[in-house]
């Protein structure tokens, strides 16, 4: 048995056909894990939605913040944009069906030494802290705080973490932590407009794994969400957005021996083979 961790796919099936076929993948005996974002801005979230959903056990997925816009969009919460590709979605006719699965995917997971998330962790929560405060924030995306909490998430710059907030703005602060955050300073205030590449992180903010003595720095957490950085793989981190949406690379890792397997995002999508490994 393998474990591939995937990042973010945001609707290029394609792409996560051919990264599969190079995996050698068997819904059997392996498992995959994928980072979240698994729709939007690419051509073709259905797909990408029927086939996790249809991997049942062999696949686990966190909530990113494109998923979790798709579900603000279903529930009428907030339009969508010219750069969305999310109609597909809201007009398929297992619509209900693939929105009701999604709402009942984590907002992270953790399985021995290892922390699966979209995003990222505020340097002051540890990783118990961390799972304890996601399994508060999931609770009320799959009960009857869904509505209240995706409100209070959109917009979502303004919502800084505080273990005093209550109520939606509480959820809404973790499910920002979850899966937007890229850079905070070292008191764990968060930076919520920037997304270019680690050195050029505003000043007085750092990428919220480099702030020393960071809690959670003891597992290995899996991750994506920070395109502009690409893949980054060190002994506690495996950053997995290698920006396949922009056209570069969908990436995979297998955790058992970080081998690293990628399929070139513009040569899958014109249906050439693009798939390799190294």
């Amino acid at each position: 048995m393998a474990t591939y961790a995937i990042g973010d796919v945001q609707g290029c099936y394609a792409s996560l056909t051919a990264l599969t076929k190079t995996l050698r993948f068997n819904p059997n005996q392996d498992q995959l894990w994928f980072v979240g974002d698994l729709v939007n801005r690419g051509p073709d979230s259905l797909h990408v939605l029927r086939y996790i959903r249809s991997l049942g056990s062999a696949a686990v997925t966190v909530l990113g913040n494109h998923d979790l816009f798709l579900l603000a969009v279903a529930a009428g919460i907030t339009p969508v944009r010219p750069s969305d590709t999310l109609t597909q979605v809201l007009d398929a006719p297992d619509r209900n069906d693939l929105i009701s699965w999604l709402r009942q995917q984590p907002l992270l997971y953790r399985k021995e030494s290892f922390l699966l998330v979209h995003a990222g962790l505020l340097p002051d929560w540890t990783m118990e802290q961390a799972e304890h405060l996601a399994f508060e924030a999931q609770a009320a995306l799959r009960g009857d705080q869904f509505i209240p909490t995706l409100r209070a998430l959109h917009p979502s710059g303004h919502l800084q973490w505080n273990p005093d907030l209550s109520g939606p703005t509480r959820l809404a602060t973790i499910i920002k932590v979850l899966t937007r955050i890229r850079t905070c300073s070292t008191a764990g205030v968060m930076e919520s407009s920037f997304s270019g590449p680690p050195e050029l992180t505003p000043e007085g903010f750092h990428p919220w794994f480099d702030i020393p003595n960071r809690r959670s720095a003891s597992s290995t957490v899996v991750f994506g969400h920070w395109a502009a950085m690409g893949l980054k793989v060190t002994k506690n981190l495996l950053a997995l957005d290698s920006g396949c949406v922009y056209g570069r690379h969908l990436t995979a890792i297998r955790l058992e021996d970080r081998k690293v397997f990628q399929a070139h995002c513009e040569a899958a999508d014109r249906g050439e083979p693009a798939a390799r490994h190294g």
